[in-house]
């Protein structure tokens, strides 16, 4: 989308934290491009509407998307917002991801009901709720007293569900409660040593149609998040996981979180020089890099439904594109796919 393009269509999902991801976008364009028209559209997808199934058993979180992917088709909207964690393994070649916010808090975190002040205080006759499965196996590591259930919606309606006593507490992700400004409702943060994230987890993905001029988002991608990205997805993929397997990859470099946080994007100091036009397999950008070489640590961890047996590896590589990123996901998913063969 040309900078002098004098209006620009946003797609968000109508829940109040999609809403608000979009913001970000909204603002940041409003600020540098204050001639542009920009409008944001909200739309209910399948997955927001089905809310008594888990996820894996309704057709996985491709349901999330797939009303505003035909909205981009359409020429109904310009660009979609998405939690990157929330999209499809696979990206239609006609909307691909033409760029990443800067990174928020990755990690997962456990929230109590309100009144309830400390851990110790958690009444374990009641389940933990989470609809994630990675989630509950690296939870039930640390909480083998507790029982687990799902619980779906969004975070509003989640929080609601947990206050009124369904749960002991439920697990979400520390990004989408900082984005609400609900950060005080945390009362525990996993590592993501002992709780590896989702692939993608606290990035945003912002998605267009092939062809389109996006460079009036040159100052708001962030390269360190495409190539985290990619490493992340490629390591998912290299296993054959779609986005209900019980896989999940979290990279950082030099020894910190990538990007962090949304905050950065607005100022326009951690964009990449350019929004690319080339893509690869997964639909991700290829060709954003950054100036200098990174070292990035990639954790990955890996249910193997046959032998209901846990993987955790990392490795630590060098990394300036998103191409290297993605070669270091493929070799981490090897290494564990060699480990499965020894226990077979």
């Amino acid at each position: 989308m040309a900078q002098d393009e004098k209006k620009l269509i946003i797609g968000s999902r109508e829940s109040l934290l999609a809403v608000r991801q979009s913001e970000i976008v909204l603002d940041y364009l409003r600020e540098h491009f204050p001639q542009m028209q920009i409008e944001l559209v909200t739309m209910k997808t399948t997955g927001d509407k089905i809310l008594h199934k888990r996820l894996d058993e309704i057709g996985g979180k491709g349901l999330f998307v797939k009303e505003l992917d035909q909205a981009l088709r359409d020429g109904r909207t310009d660009l979609s917002v998405h939690s990157l964690k929330d999209l499809p393994a696979e990206i239609p070649e006609d909307l691909p991801v033409i760029g990443f916010s800067g990174r928020e808090d990755p990690r997962d975190v456990l929230v109590l009901p309100e009144g309830i002040a400390d851990i110790s205080e958690m009444d374990f006759s009641k389940p933990i709720g989470t609809s994630s499965r990675r989630r509950t196996l690296q939870a039930q590591e640390l909480f083998p007293q507790a029982g687990f259930e799902s619980v779906r919606g969004n975070v509003l309606t989640r929080l609601r569900k947990l206050d009124e006593g369904q749960y002991s507490a439920i697990i979400l992700a520390a990004a989408g409660l900082r984005r609400l400004g609900l950060e005080n409702r945390i009362s525990r943060y996993f590592s993501t040593e002992e709780m590896i994230p989702s692939a993608g987890q606290g990035i945003l993905a912002l998605q267009g149609r092939k062809g389109v001029d996006y460079s009036c988002l040159d100052g708001f991608v962030s390269a360190q998040s495409a190539i985290a990205a990619a490493a992340e997805r490629g390591f998912v993929s290299a296993l054959g996981g779609g986005c209900t397997s019980p896989i999940s990859a979290h990279a950082e470099f030099d020894g910190v979180e990538v990007d962090r946080p949304d905050e950065s994007c607005k100022s326009g100091e951690s964009g990449a020089s350019g929004v690319s036009c080339g893509f690869g397999s997964d639909g991700l950008a290829a060709g954003i890099g950054t100036d200098a070489v990174s070292s990035m640590t990639l954790r990955g961890f890996y249910f193997d439904e046959e032998t209901c047996r846990i993987y955790r590896k990392k490795i630590t590589v060098k990394v300036s594109t998103p191409e290297e990123g993605r070669a270091a996901g493929r070799e981490l998913a090897a290494s564990i796919m060699a480990d499965m063969k020894t226990h077979k």
